[in-house]
């Protein structure tokens, strides 16, 4: 009789595996209609609800207490786009992808398209260098080979501290959004209905700027402006932001199974339902990411299960609070050149290779 030995990288590609069929079997990659249309309407109708209070209410500075709200208004839009472009929402992909592009360019001025191909990136290779957009060179290091480049002069200050700037810095994120969105609808041909996105983030940011002008004069209407992107910039970035930073960075040429790549690279963040609602079912980000597709009122169903199976098998399962998350993303970033000197190994490849 011969027995059959397992490799640890067999037993690797066989954990997503056997986890995922566990999760169809209990039907929580099922669709769910209900809520997501549910959350559509409540969305709109606050929309629609704001700006009916902002006409009303004309030229007072307390507008800027509902460009606030507008923020937040406008960052749940920016969650339904994230959850249509995963398709957590409908079966049919043309729903997904429509539902996403009009939610997403009429309400937030965002295009969808720009978003899904550097999200998509992302969600492959998690805090790899070289792979996520998301750790790539920008205003802040996120990798101690980016510090390394900017450790004298004003770069090497601004590094030492980008921490503490970090959420500050998070106010011009709503801005950066327009323009990145802009400058791929005008710039590259390779996203799909190219020219129905540009129409449709145009006529939302023109119309934005338009209204504003006809109800106050310019100076309340720039404040607004500025108070609205400040906010939603803040809650949207605030929300991506616990997720993987201070998380370990994964060299580029190293190979890791699915399942240690999405969990060990990524932060769930508790604190009951005003958590998941601030943050849109992104503090699940360990259950978005192993079932991205996932509809979002199911990840907190299936965070035990996967905690549990994590602990089985001794992969390594992270969630914290969250001013304990942005509290490890401050202290990364400030020390982001000294964090990680060692390079991250996969533990299945380490153990294959003992």
């Amino acid at each position: 009789m011969t027995m059959q030995i397992e490799l640890p990288q067999q037993r690797a590609v066989h954990l997503y595996t056997e986890l995922a069929r566990t999760v169809r079997d209990r039907g929580l990659l099922r669709r769910r209609y209900g809520y997501y249309w549910s959350r559509i309407a409540l969305a709109v109708s606050a929309f629609v609800l704001v700006w009916a209070g902002i006409i009303a209410l004309g030229n007072s500075w307390f507008q800027l207490i509902l460009a606030a709200v507008l923020g937040v208004v406008v960052t749940q839009f920016g969650f339904l786009g994230h959850d249509g472009a995963h398709r957590q929402m409908f079966h049919s992909a043309a729903w997904n992808e429509w539902t996403s592009r009009i939610l997403a360019g009429v309400f937030a001025g965002l295009s969808y398209g720009w978003w899904k191909d550097k999200h998509n990136r992302h969600h492959v290779a998690p805090n790899q260098e070289g792979r996520d957009p998301d750790v790539a060179p920008g205003a802040i290091a996120f990798t101690r080979d980016i510090a390394a480049r900017r450790s004298t002069g004003f770069p090497g200050w601004f590094m030492k501290r980008q921490g503490w700037l970090f959420f500050p810095l998070l106010t011009l994120e709503g801005i950066n959004l327009h323009i990145s969105s802009l400058r791929t609808l005008f710039g590259s041909d390779a996203v799909a209905h190219r020219r129905i996105e540009a129409a449709l983030v145009v006529a939302r940011l023109g119309a934005f700027v338009v209204v504003l002008l006809m109800v106050m004069p310019v100076g309340k209407a720039a404040a607004f402006f500025c108070v609205q992107m400040a906010v939603f910039g803040l809650c949207l970035g605030g929300s991506f932001a616990p997720n993987h930073k201070g998380m370990p960075i994964v060299p580029p040429t190293l190979k890791i199974d699915f399942l240690r790549r999405q969990v060990l690279m990524s932060r769930n963040v508790r604190g009951g339902p005003f958590v998941d609602f601030a943050m849109g079912g992104l503090n699940y980000q360990i259950e978005h990411h192993l079932f991205p597709s996932m509809p979002r009122p199911n990840l907190k169903r299936v965070q035990p299960i996967v905690r549990a199976y994590c602990a089985q098998h001794e992969v390594s399962y992270t969630e914290v609070g969250i001013f304990a998350s942005y509290g490890i993303v401050v202290d990364y970033l400030n020390n982001v050149g000294l964090r990680a000197r060692e390079p991250f190994e996969c533990p299945v490849h380490t153990q294959y290779r003992v």
